[in-house]
């Protein structure tokens, strides 16, 4: 496993994470990421995440079946934000839609 680089983690110890289709380059979703479930994408070439509201990690897909197969991982200039390029199969919010940027304001 390669070092990780000095991220900028928040107070609670999360880095935001866009996630992106990998192909199409249409933003997905936006989830959180601690030191552990950054390892395991990593790891794993899937993505996992920090769950705020139930406070655990979440592998994305593990009860839908809507994974996302990691491509690459980047990371910003300020290393507080990351980007998953993803090869998704199936939709990535959990309404069912493709992306969770679907609603538009006015």
């Amino acid at each position: 496993m390669p070092d990780l680089p000095e991220l900028a983690y928040n107070a609670d110890g999360l880095v935001p994470c866009i996630v992106q289709d990998a192909d199409s380059r249409e933003v997905l979703m936006m989830a959180w990421m601690n030191e552990q479930s950054l390892r395991l994408t990593l790891e794993q070439r899937t993505t996992w995440f920090w769950s705020r509201s139930r406070q655990e990690l979440w592998h994305k897909g593990a009860t839908s079946g809507n994974t996302q197969r990691l491509a690459e991982l980047r990371y910003d200039c300020d290393a507080d934000a990351l980007l998953a390029l993803v090869h998704p199969a199936g939709p990535a919010c959990h309404t069912g839609e493709r992306s969770c940027f679907y609603r538009v304001l006015d």
